[in-house]
């Protein structure tokens, strides 16, 4: 968009177009790409999307803003909707046993041995050294020392 702006700054007659693969890409909700859109037509600069229902080029006034506009409160509405049906969909999830978020590095083993060290003495940075995670995208590497701070931290807030 910066570069788009440059361009059109010092050739102003000439026709910069702005290329996105599609509209989803250039911002988050209605009102970010209608101020997006508001800041192509005041640089005069079109947009092009190459894939999409509104793939073509768009001059930023007329009739380009108005279905800019009009694809942006569905492109709002269509990702509240997906957002709501996530949230529906977490309660009966975690009744059939799946649980949200990252995989757990440590595992009920890792934390046993973690505090039967801890409870011999060792300290917490000689115990992370101790460690190997075993699943995961982190397998076979140390976890951190924050994350043996954690284990221990987890078992006296239970004990309390």
């Amino acid at each position: 968009m910066d570069l788009a702006r440059t361009i059109k700054k010092a050739v102003p007659h000439q026709r910069v177009v702005f290329t996105l693969h599609e509209m989803k890409r250039l911002g988050r909700g209605a009102a970010e790409l209608l101020a997006i859109a508001d800041e192509l037509r005041h640089h005069d600069i079109q947009l092009e999307l190459l894939t999409g229902p509104l793939q073509g080029v768009y001059d930023p006034s007329g009739h380009g803003a108005a279905l800019f506009a009009f694809f942006a409160g569905m492109a709002e509405s269509e990702r509240e909707y997906i957002r709501e049906k996530s949230l529906e969909g977490q309660p009966s999830a975690r009744e059939r046993g799946r649980q949200g978020g990252r995989p757990k590095a440590v595992d009920d083993d890792m934390a046993a041995y973690a505090r039967s060290l801890r409870a011999n003495g060792v300290s917490v940075p000689e115990i992370a050294r101790n460690l190997v995670i075993t699943s995961g995208k982190n397998q076979g590497k140390r976890p951190s020392v924050a994350t043996v701070y954690r284990i221990l931290a987890e078992d006296s807030d239970s004990t309390e």
